[in-house]
């Protein structure tokens, strides 16, 4: 039998949750269109919707939120902030940002010109939408296995490269001004990508003068299994993996929300000092003063001491081996799953959990819907939904149609995790009688958070 870590904490303090009926679900999920989003969280008994701003801060960090110091300019915190991102990711320059899609957004318009192409291992959306709002044009290069959710390949998240050179053969690599590298990949299934691949991908970037800038949002996992599974690596410490791993790029967006432990806050990462200077510029248009970048001096030392504690290795192998334990239990009921587990959640494959369901009634959105309609378990589609349309207005049908059970960082036990399982298990023996949705409402741009649906009849 596979043994899994205990948690590596003591509980001081707990919140109620409310356990709720059937007909309170079902009221509340008509409500909200069958958008997962669009619930409240006090009708979610188990939210697994993400992992981005819903960790428990510990003890440690709750006494930094004392010691915030509100100055308008030069915090004491501020200070204490930018001297650890650049301890432990290396960087030179660091503009704090409300969260990681202010740093995606400065990033965008300060790199990106009108008709330049921006290659990355798979898309994620706000990142996307952030380079097509600035006139960039996403192209996927991430190794075929990445699409295959049977695929065991243990860094799926790698880059191809021989996609990435035909696309600087194709186009020029003036018409390139970064590849933008997500460790771990989110919508892949949390996938990592190999120290090895990373450094054929700076070498080649380079060769033609383009820079590599990481979506460290989950850099700590993909740190984790470097150590688990690429040779030569076994015996260093989560930090010096990071460490190395940062080293091999020109710059770093971050969502403080997901490894560094926080509830809100991000920062944009450079080595370049003149990008840093138009970077400065901006984050007063759009986020606050280059010292606080739309944080509160307490979120700002929170985020300081959660980086940290984020380098734990036996918080970081609890928090992967809690996926592992879920993934584990479905996999052996035979639920169809996304493998290998990735670090931050577990994606159920809906195009086989529910094969009779067209795509164009969106399998992902139904089954997110009908798991909270069964046991108020709260999850979220990764499919059609949330690759949106085309530039002609057609839906985008990605290879990937998952519902992700993301599990939030030192909230859950393992038991909660059991209800989840037995929830999915049991909607998995009457699939047959689910039926697909089809919009009601829809936003042009990331349609997903705000999207409305009703059943098809």
């Amino acid at each position: 039998m596979t043994k899994y870590p205990p948690e590596p904490y003591r509980i001081k303090m707990v919140e109620p949750i409310r356990m709720t009926t059937r007909e309170d679900r079902e009221r509340a999920i008509k409500k909200a269109g069958y958008n997962t989003f669009l619930l409240d969280s006090e009708d979610v008994y188990i939210d697994l919707l993400t992992d981005s701003g819903t960790s428990a801060m510990s003890d440690n960090q709750w006494s930094g939120l004392m010691q915030g110091d509100e100055a308008y300019a030069g915090s004491k915190n501020w200070h204490n902030l930018r001297d650890t991102v650049q301890k432990v990711f290396g960087y030179k320059y660091v503009v704090p940002t409300h969260q990681g899609r202010g740093a995606e957004n400065i990033l965008s318009k300060i790199m990106i010109k009108e008709g330049d192409y921006i290659p990355g291992n798979m898309y994620f959306t706000t990142t996307r939408a952030h380079q097509e709002l600035a006139g960039g044009n996403f192209r996927d290069v991430i190794i075929n296995e990445a699409h295959d959710p049977n695929s065991n390949h243990p860094f799926k998240g790698n880059v191809d490269l021989e996609k990435y050179q035909n696309l600087i053969n194709e186009v020029g690599p003036e018409k390139i001004p970064y590849i933008a590298v997500g460790v771990t990949v989110n919508m892949a299934g949390g996938q990592p990508v190999s120290m090895e691949n990373l450094k054929q991908v700076r070498d080649i970037s380079k060769k033609h003068g383009i820079k590599v800038i990481f979506d460290a949002t989950r850099c700590v996992e993909n740190s984790y299994f470097i150590k688990e599974r690429e040779k030569g690596y076994e015996d260093k410490s989560i930090s010096e993996i990071l460490k190395e791993m940062m080293s091999l790029g020109d710059g770093a967006t971050m969502s403080g929300k997901k490894d560094p432990l926080v509830n809100i806050g991000g920062f944009l990462a450079l080595n370049d000092k003149s990008l840093y200077q138009k970077a400065t510029q901006l984050v007063v248009v759009y986020e606050g003063m280059p010292s606080y970048g739309g944080m509160s001096g307490r979120d700002m030392e929170a985020m300081a001491r959660g980086i940290y504690e984020s380098l734990d290795y036996h918080y970081i192998e609890h928090r992967v081996n809690q996926l592992q334990y879920l993934g584990d239990k479905l996999d052996e009921a035979g639920i169809p799953i996304v493998k290998p587990v990735g670090g931050h959640a577990v994606y159920l494959d809906a195009s086989k959990f529910l094969s009779h369901i067209p795509r164009e009634e969106f399998p992902a959105q139904t089954l997110a819907a009908n798991i909270y309609l069964d046991s108020g378990v709260r999850c979220m589609e990764r499919g059609a939904v949330s690759a949106g349309r085309d530039k002609d207005g057609n839906n985008i049908y990605p290879n990937l149609e998952t519902v992700r059970l993301t599990v939030p960082r030192r909230v859950y036990t393992y038991a909660h995790l059991d209800v989840v399982a037995d929830s999915v298990i049991k909607l998995y023996e009457k699939r047959d009688q689910l039926v697909g949705l089809r919009f009601t409402y829809e936003a042009p741009v990331l349609r997903f958070f705000t999207a409305r649906f009703e059943p098809v009849k």
